[in-house]
């Protein structure tokens, strides 16, 4: 079955090629989606018409990924990584620690498209090819260095100050939502206080009073 692809798909062809595909394949899934359009003696004059415009979209497209891959060729990545005595690194540099490298300098790159045999696990510069576009491909500089010696205990002395720092205005924050019930806590007491004392007084008068009443009653029986 001839079809013309409206979308780049990968392993098949750009936008606006004609090509051979399986009459499942196209009925069931290409055609259905709108990704491809079939492509018959009846409909040729449509065809070529919408081949033009599609080659015309692919050409700004094709600006978009040369650009991209004029801005890998020039990337350089750096790693930092603890080493033993020969120069062997403990870890490794993988596709994925690359791929979180490109995100951070804006780049989108899947992980899948990043051309890495296997993780880098020595000291040095190296080459990764990188599949921007079909058969179009970048190459990326990724620079593995010693890690400095107290370089890592720096890092973990900074995240230590910032987890202290950060507890410090959690306890602050916490000490000014408890101070306004403390305030009210002691103006409580002090209303509570005269109270307490004024029943203290009221007591000690009552039993002054019984003991003076059974002292007279004594006297009165002798």
């Amino acid at each position: 079955m001839k079809l013309l692809l409206r979308e780049n798909i990968e392993n098949l062809g750009k936008k606006g090629d004609i090509v051979d595909v399986a009459p499942g394949h196209g009925r069931n899934y290409l055609i259905p989606k709108k990704m491809a359009v079939r492509v018959t003696p009846s409909n040729m004059k449509m065809i070529e018409i919408e081949q033009k415009a599609l080659k015309k979209g692919l050409e700004k497209e094709m600006e978009s990924y040369n650009e991209i891959t004029e801005r890998l060729n020039n990337t350089n990545l750096v790693f930092q990584r603890k080493t033993s005595e020969k120069e062997t690194i403990y870890g490794s540099v993988s596709a994925n620690d690359i791929k979180e490298s490109l995100d951070k300098l804006g780049f989108n790159i899947e992980k899948k498209r990043i051309f890495l045999e296997e993780p880098i696990k020595k000291i040095g510069t190296f080459t990764v090819p990188i599949k921007v576009f079909h058969e179009q491909q970048a190459e990326v500089k990724v620079e593995v260095n010693k890690e400095e010696e107290g370089e890592e205990g720096k890092k973990e002395e900074k995240e230590e100050v910032a987890k202290k720092e950060a507890k410090k205005t959690e306890k602050d924050k916490e000490e000014k939502k408890e101070e306004p019930s403390s305030k009210k806590k002691s103006k409580a007491e002090q209303k509570e206080k005269p109270k307490e004392e004024k029943k203290k007084k009221q007591k000690k008068e009552k039993k002054s009073k019984s003991k003076k009443e059974t002292e007279k009653e004594d006297k009165k029986k002798e």
